[in-house]
């Protein structure tokens, strides 16, 4: 997933789905920030701890809905997601600059999901590739009330 999209150093990164915090420590080292949300708080609160113990200081966890993403940070050069949905979130695609890239878990029918690489165009139209079938957790939707408070 990291590979697809294609990092070269200066870029700014959505992680979804963040969880004990593994991939955005090899984000970081490929890009210039990293924000990655995490709809667990206790994932959150525990990946915050050990990547500032390891040294990792280009990297903001949230907690928050994944579906949301992060509209203050935006635009992403990049947006990866580690949880399939059944369609692309339309915030998330919003939040996606023009010429960034997107990969996500897409759920099909029964229990097929595909790994889908999504690049916007300049003009904001958005190219989509299949890139092999995949098994992840569900994204969930869900509301927070209060997140700064929780992580």
């Amino acid at each position: 997933m990291t590979d697809l999209l294609g990092l070269q150093g200066d870029e700014v990164v959505l992680e979804v789905g963040t969880g004990s915090g593994y991939q955005a420590a090899v984000l970081s080292l490929l890009a210039k920030k990293i924000y990655g949300m995490e709809n667990v708080a206790q994932l959150v609160v525990a990946a915050r701890k050990r990547l500032h113990y390891l040294g990792y200081d280009n990297i903001e966890l949230v907690w928050g809905n994944g579906y949301q993403g992060l509209p203050d940070k935006a635009p992403f050069d990049a947006i990866l997601v580690a949880a399939a949905s059944p369609s692309v979130p339309k915030a998330l695609l919003d939040q996606l600059r023009p010429g960034g890239k997107m990969v996500i878990p897409i759920t099909g029918s029964g229990y097929a999901q595909e790994l889908k690489l999504l690049q916007k165009s300049p003009q904001g139209g958005i190219e989509t590739r299949v890139v092999l079938p995949v098994a992840f957790v569900p994204l969930v939707d869900q509301t927070f009330s209060d997140a700064s408070t929780h992580a």
